[in-house]
């Protein structure tokens, strides 16, 4: 063998790994919370008083009609749109060349907290995009974690991965091992965007004010192109 070929093979790098097939997560603030939050606390507490709400995954708590974007105000149009914009810049229609061919219909609801409520195991089937928005997490400032109230985002491989040998895991790039589960700790005034058919819960929420937040699916609507006339 030649030197250089030794050299080369000295150099070359041990065996690499690549993070195929992920789940995309969207992580967005809203701009101007305060404001915001203010005029949507204030809607979603009015509607609570004239209506006994719906119970769907929530366990306790107030859950509110899906029909948010026609009593919310413009507070409820505004964080529409920017999640909305946050779902166009992470989609692509791989056919749709300069013209559109989808649009999104979004519909909202609201979830008022009390300490013990929770949300069972659930996907949002017939949706694209789900999201998340806390208009108040109830932890007011404190960083402890045993207030709870985490939203729990599950693994949709499972329990497949697991079946052969349950006590293995597939080492991330940066050498961490992958997880059943990622719980992530509501923050006031956060916009969580997650595929809507990834399985989630809310664990149960111990901390002594009233958590309110506001959830949004998005369904893609084919445009209907007109023949010319």
């Amino acid at each position: 063998m030649a030197a250089s070929d030794q050299n080369a093979r000295a150099a070359a790098p041990g065996p690499q790994a690549a993070a195929l097939f992920e789940t995309p997560l969207i992580v967005d603030e809203m701009p101007d919370c305060t404001a915001v939050n203010a005029a949507l606390r204030a809607a979603i507490l009015k509607r609570r008083e004239e209506s006994e709400g719906i119970s769907i995954s929530n366990v306790g708590g107030w859950h509110s009609d899906t029909q948010m974007l026609d009593w919310g105000g413009e507070a409820a149009r505004s964080l529409s749109r920017r999640i909305i914009a946050a779902a166009d810049r992470f989609t692509a229609d791989i056919r749709g060349g300069d013209v559109p061919r989808h649009k999104w219909a979004a519909e909202m609801w609201a979830n008022v907290s009390p300490p013990g409520a929770s949300n069972r195991h659930h996907c949002h089937p017939g949706a694209y995009w789900s999201a998340v928005y806390y208009v108040d997490d109830g932890y007011d400032g404190s960083p402890d974690r045993a207030l709870g109230g985490e939203l729990v985002l599950f693994d949709p491989r499972m329990p497949t991965v697991r079946m052969a040998a349950p006590d293995l895991r597939f080492r991330r790039p940066g050498q961490q091992p992958d997880h059943d589960e990622v719980k992530l700790r509501p923050s006031t005034g956060r916009i969580v965007i997650f595929p809507a058919w990834l399985s989630h819960a809310v664990l149960p929420y111990c901390g002594h004010s009233t958590r309110i937040s506001i959830a949004v699916n998005l369904t893609a609507v084919a445009l209907v192109s007109r023949a010319p006339t």
